[in-house]
């Protein structure tokens, strides 16, 4: 396992996804997205976790890593390639997610061969890149706790704490399955969502996000993704995987959200419109200076 992986510098859009969750459907759905954006692999990045809830995790890892993307390791490879009894995801002992979570867990243990297994060890914790002139740092949830939740109610001082750490001047998070960014103290925060579930705002779609290179900045943008849910649900009912799960694919809702801050659970059920942000050149630089 390498613990951060240097991508080097780009001057081109990067396109950021996280939580393909053995979701294949959506999985297919996102690559031909980012062939349709001409976005090539060498500027794809994934934030962890390409298995969990959904009915295909071997495909879903193959799909991966044949498209030849950056993968940051989550939780799920953590424990999936290290053979623990549980998925780490750092839900509450005897929530409705953790107990649905032994039987995700499980099934996508059995599924997957040792080569997934074996790549899902070697990924590095950290992956770090320049882009126009920002070093960014791409994690799963926090750099010392792999399962950390970041939401957008986590207070700002832990986010600037955990770019801090990064080493970086931003960073991209995953973990959380809510898209988001937010600039802190000049500083970048953001998380693309997932792909493999939808944001518990009401509707099936998932995200992902690009970033890319301006003269005054770097633009940082969401993007709604349709596929075909209904086919990635019937999946899982067909496989005999958690009924709840299968049902957040139709609906849009989390089948629990105790692991959320109050603040962010209230917008439960409403269709998410994230704007999107101009990180400027030069900000947190002029202050720094």
């Amino acid at each position: 396992m390498t613990d951060v992986l240097d991508l080097g510098a780009f001057d081109e859009p990067v396109l950021v996804f996280g939580g393909p969750y053995g979701n294949l459907q959506a999985t297919r759905a996102l690559l031909a997205e980012a062939e349709r954006r001409r976005i090539p692999p060498s500027r794809l990045l994934c934030t962890g976790d390409v298995v969990a809830y959904c009915a295909d995790p071997q495909a879903t890892v193959d799909l991966i890593r044949g498209a030849g993307a950056a993968v940051v390791m989550g939780n799920c490879e953590e424990s999936l390639g290290g053979g623990t009894e549980d998925c780490g995801c750092g839900f509450a002992a005897g929530s409705s997610c953790d107990l649905l979570s032994a039987q995700w867990f499980a099934y996508a243990g059995r599924a997957l061969d040792e080569s997934a297994k074996a790549w899902m060890r070697g990924l590095p914790r950290r992956i770090v890149f320049t882009l126009a002139g920002r070093r960014i740092a791409a994690i799963h949830g926090g750099v010392e706790q792999i399962n950390r939740y970041v939401f957008p109610a986590t207070p700002a001082a832990d986010k600037v704490a955990e770019i801090a750490r990064a080493e970086a001047e931003g960073v991209i998070g995953g973990h959380c399955g809510l898209p988001f960014t937010e600039i802190v103290d000049g500083r970048l925060w953001h998380n693309a969502g997932a792909i493999g579930l939808p944001a518990n705002d009401g509707t099936p779609r998932v995200w992902y996000s690009t970033l890319t290179p301006r003269d005054d900045g770097i633009a940082v943008a969401h993007h709604a993704l349709a596929y075909d849910h209904q086919k990635a649900a019937a999946a899982m009912r067909d496989r005999g995987l958690p009924a709840a799960y299968a049902d957040s694919l139709e609906t849009g809702l989390w089948p629990a959200d105790d692991v959320m801050p109050e603040a962010d659970r209230r917008a439960r059920g409403r269709p998410l419109a994230p704007a999107p942000v101009l990180w400027r050149h030069d900000a947190g630089r002029r202050k720094r200076a």
